[in-house]
């Protein structure tokens, strides 16, 4: 898997049409709010040409992409927290996610209402986090009673937990996502437990007409500077409605350069998350697959050699590593390995991006 991330924005933002744009998974859009009753997913092969012209270097083996997993949960509105609307019922979907992707609507439709009357993305983007931040001290609070239960016992560190939770929840009550709170160490563990939604990377898609960047945009660029995160340009029903009648990103390319749009939404939002969460992508093409891993930067061979077999941790001997373009240029790993240009690591070694690894193992 490349990672997974959790759609969330007010209703009529355009979620569905964006998860419809990004995975194609046909769902339901509609012009009136809390259409998106059920949580919907999508998994896509995550786009990448090294990848492609790796492959080619195999007809004979299948290409497998990394993949990009979704879960569009339904519109959040001011007071969801205390069950308004329907989203408050979906929160709990997003907690296992790696990222949360915050669409905010920055295109005008006369047929698709504003639940707020109009458009003002500084407005929404403080809606949605604000519910995200309520949710979250609903679900401290609750994990600093049971600390401050447990700190009456004999743990000595209980009462040190339960203190740290509280100055975590101080910050919270006053409005600061828990991802720009410096995490005490010795609630790391607690954290992980509860995985509160504002401690997730965050970054934003504003959702655009089909005439591209404007001032909503511009908008949401600036609250992306001052968060210091990402933000994505994507025209939601442009690219569903390409989806629509061309199935490949190969098919899709010449639709979208009509527009003047180089790349998909997808491979750019794809490109923000993984420098986000700070992911490489590293490829195999052993056995059957030409294949492509996706791991944490700083990941060493053994742990990246994991993610294809568990046992590689443990009977981890060496790596032999190729650089992807002297692979390509050679034309096999045969003629590569012949000029001499592979080279054998040990379990210090740290995947690069792009790495062609084949690991060695007793």
């Amino acid at each position: 898997m490349g990672f997974s991330c959790g759609l969330v924005g007010l209703p009529n933002a355009g979620k569905s049409t964006i998860l419809n744009a990004l995975a194609g998974v046909g769902a339901r859009v509609e012009s009136y709010p809390f259409c998106t009753i059920e949580a919907n997913v999508g998994s896509v092969p995550v786009p990448d040409d090294r990848l492609d012209r790796l492959a080619a270097l195999f007809p004979e083996k299948r290409k497998v992409s990394t993949h990009l997993d979704f879960i569009d949960i339904a519109g959040l509105v001011e007071g969801a927290n205390e069950g308004e609307g329907m989203g408050n019922q979906f929160l709990a979907e997003i907690r296992a996610v790696d990222a949360v992707c915050h669409v905010v609507r920055c295109f005008e439709d006369p047929n698709v209402a504003h639940v707020a009357g109009k458009i003002d993305p500084r407005r929404d983007i403080a809606v949605v986090e604000t519910e995200l931040l309520l949710k979250d001290y609903e679900t401290l609070s609750r994990v600093a009673t049971r600390l401050r239960q447990e700190a009456k016992g004999t743990d000595r560190r209980a009462p040190e937990r339960a203190a740290a939770c509280d100055r975590l929840l101080e910050h919270v009550a006053a409005g600061t996502p828990i991802r720009s709170v410096e995490i005490e160490p010795i609630l790391v563990d607690v954290l992980r437990d509860a995985s509160p939604l504002t401690a997730k990377p965050c970054f934003y898609v504003a959702n655009v007409g089909d005439g591209g960047e404007n001032g909503f945009s511009s908008s949401v660029a600036e609250a992306a500077r001052v968060a210091e995160t990402e933000a994505v340009v994507i025209r939601g029903r442009l690219e569903a409605e390409i989806g629509d009648i061309a199935a490949t990103p190969e098919e899709r390319a010449p639709y979208l350069a009509e527009y003047g749009l180089s790349q998909s939404g997808l491979a750019a939002l794809v490109q923000a998350g993984y420098r986000l969460l700070g992911l490489v992508t590293f490829f195999t093409v052993e056995g059957p697959e030409v294949r492509a891993w996706t791991v944490p930067a700083g990941t060493e061979a053994p742990e990246a050699g994991a993610r294809i077999h568990s046992d590689f941790a443990d009977r981890f001997v060496l790596a032999e590593v190729m650089s992807l373009d002297d692979l390509l240029a050679a034309g096999s790993e045969k003629s590569l390995r012949d000029a001499g240009k592979i080279r054998r690591a040990g379990h210090d070694y740290v995947v690069g991006e792009g790495d062609v690894i084949h690991f060695v193992c007793a």
